[in-house]
């Protein structure tokens, strides 16, 4: 954390970023220059411009690796943007893959289909179904490349301002080479670094005290993809008492006037000419689908996961013993086939949306009122990561992709000290495991594995040196074995899971098993750190 005092008197350096000795002051002075912008690779380091070049290179060599259906999906999307008048871009039913995300990433996809067109005019053809000349490859997954940059700028203005660059520096070489980013956009195909990237705008402008900024990015990015509206609370409550309030609780009309005709213009430039149009209520309708199941196809390792789990487990004495259980049977399809639909409890009373709706909000409330009462930067940023974190861990029809929403803040406050790094660590090995089955071909399995294991040897063991703690209880060196046992547990999961299918290939019995023990471990860990993580927010005074 940027924010954070260093708790060891000789920071480690980090063996893949490692600096010459330089003065701050310069780079400083240099990087607030008016004419910064023109001489943007004098405020880079020959490390930065190493970690921007290796992991290019790594990017580029992936252009011919697995692709999923969100590949197709962008396609379709710049088709739409570009051979479709406005007015029909959420009405559009030609492909099964419909424009389902808000109005600004929309316009970003209309930008790029302009671009495309000229790349190739038949990658923005409407009829075009399934694309996939090296044409088509080569522009979209290149366009993921360089709109990262977003995020590349904004982890080198966070080391830039840290209290300890050494750390923030680890921190920020970590997120961009962060596995999930890399097996999402850079191999499965979405553009989530991009957007994060706008995030950590934003939640840097909060930490430079630059409040409507922080305020105005975060509404962009609400326009771009809606899943960031789990992050909306801890937004609401920071800028409301922070900056619309004065210490003593009375409104600062000027500041909150700003601020509301802000975010009013960016949604009017947003959402205005679809409410002119008269298209609002289909807007809505394919922003948020309700028709889908609580758990996705494979469940993602939430808390959901584990009362899904509960029921299997349930369900298999009932057969066993004969126990009086009583037997939905709809429910014995629903939650062992694997498909995307809604999602039906053999034995334990079915879950609805209202069900996860009340109980995210009531978990995030207990945050808000904590970040109310201290509206710091540091406050507002653990609470945003337990907004998203709530989000994940009870939210419906939660993707194993959102995991994403937790770990980008989360890795800010990793340096913090050892209970933060800990949590981290438990949640960053957890959930970049849990993205594994998103790629299931042979070779994408051992790119997936080795990349991951050379990210956790060069980002936690670094961490690790320079905040660790040795627990002063009994009961905190027992909690801490049994925390590493937990974490060791992951290499026999995986083995188990890579072989099990090769054992029993063909067989249907077992042929969700291996996805079911990866969602359910994960979600253990996960679980644990979300609690490790809330109770650490409120011993802070």
């Amino acid at each position: 954390m940027s924010d954070s005092s260093p708790t060891s008197p000789r920071p480690v350096q980090h063996p893949f970023i490692s600096e010459e000795k330089t003065s701050n002051q310069p780079t400083a002075l240099l990087w607030y220059h008016p004419s910064r912008w023109l001489n943007v690779w004098q405020l880079v380091k020959r490390s930065e411009a190493d970690v921007l070049l290796f992991s290019t290179v790594l990017k580029l060599l992936l252009f011919p690796s697995y692709r999923s259906t969100d590949f197709e999906v962008h396609r379709n999307w710049l088709a739409i943007t570009y051979s479709l008048p406005i007015s029909q871009w959420y009405y559009d039913t030609t492909s099964q893959w419909t424009l389902d995300y808000p109005p600004f990433f929309a316009y970003f996809e209309k930008l790029l289909s302009i671009l495309a067109s000229f790349v190739d005019p038949r990658i923005v053809d409407l009829h075009n179904l399934n694309y996939d000349a090296w044409s088509v490859i080569v522009y979209q997954r290149s366009t993921v490349i360089l709109t990262e940059l977003v995020l590349g700028a904004a982890l080198l203005r966070f080391i830039r301002g840290a209290v300890d660059p050494s750390r923030q520096r680890i921190l920020s070489a970590s997120l961009f080479l962060h596995p999930g980013f890399l097996i999402i956009d850079h191999i499965h195909f979405q553009y989530n670094g991009f957007m994060f990237g706008i995030l950590l705008w934003s939640i840097l402008m909060a930490r430079e005290g630059r409040k409507l900024a922080s305020g105005l990015l975060f509404a962009v990015l609400l326009n771009f993809k809606h899943i960031y509206m789990y992050l909306a609370p801890a937004y609401f409550v920071y800028l409301l008492r922070s900056h619309c309030m004065s210490p003593s609780g009375e409104i600062l009309p000027t500041k909150f006037i700003s601020l509301a005709n802000t975010v009013i213009l960016v949604f009017g430039a947003s959402l205005g000419p679809f409410v002119l149009m008269g298209q609002f209520p289909q807007l809505l309708s394919r922003l948020f689908p309700f028709t889908r199941g609580l758990n996705h196809a494979y469940w993602a390792p939430n808390a959901w996961a584990l009362v899904t789990a509960v029921d299997r487990s349930l369900l298999q004495l009932a057969k066993r013993f004969g126990s009086n259980f009583i037997v939905n049977q709809q429910g014995v399809v629903s939650t062992s086939r694997g498909l995307v639909g809604d999602t039906t409890f053999a034995v334990l009373p079915n879950v609805k949306p209202i069900h996860t709706f009340v109980v995210t909000i009531i978990f995030q409330m207990f945050f808000l009122v904590k970040l109310w009462r201290t509206p710091t930067y540091k406050s507002f940023l653990t609470a945003l990561t337990l907004c998203g974190y709530t989000s994940y861990m009870f939210g419906w029809h939660v993707h194993e992709k959102a995991i994403l929403l937790v770990l980008v803040p989360l890795s800010l406050l990793a340096a913090d000290d050892y209970a933060h790094f800990k949590t981290f660590m438990i949640a960053s090995i957890s959930g970049i495991f849990s993205l594994f089955p998103l790629l299931f071909t042979p070779s994408e399995t051992l790119v997936k594995t080795v990349y991951s294991l050379i990210w956790g040897i060069m980002v936690l063991y670094p961490l690790h040196k320079q905040v660790y703690e040795f627990p002063t209880t009994l009961p905190g060196v027992l909690l801490e074995q049994l925390e590493n046992v937990y974490l060791w547990g992951f290499a026999p999961l995986l083995a188990f899971t890579l072989a099990l299918p090769l054992v029993f290939s063909g067989n249907p019995q077992v042929e969700f098993l291996p996805l079911m023990m990866t969602s359910v471990y994960c979600a253990l860990g996960l679980v644990w750190a979300f609690i490790r993580l809330g109770t650490t927010y409120f011993r802070q005074s």
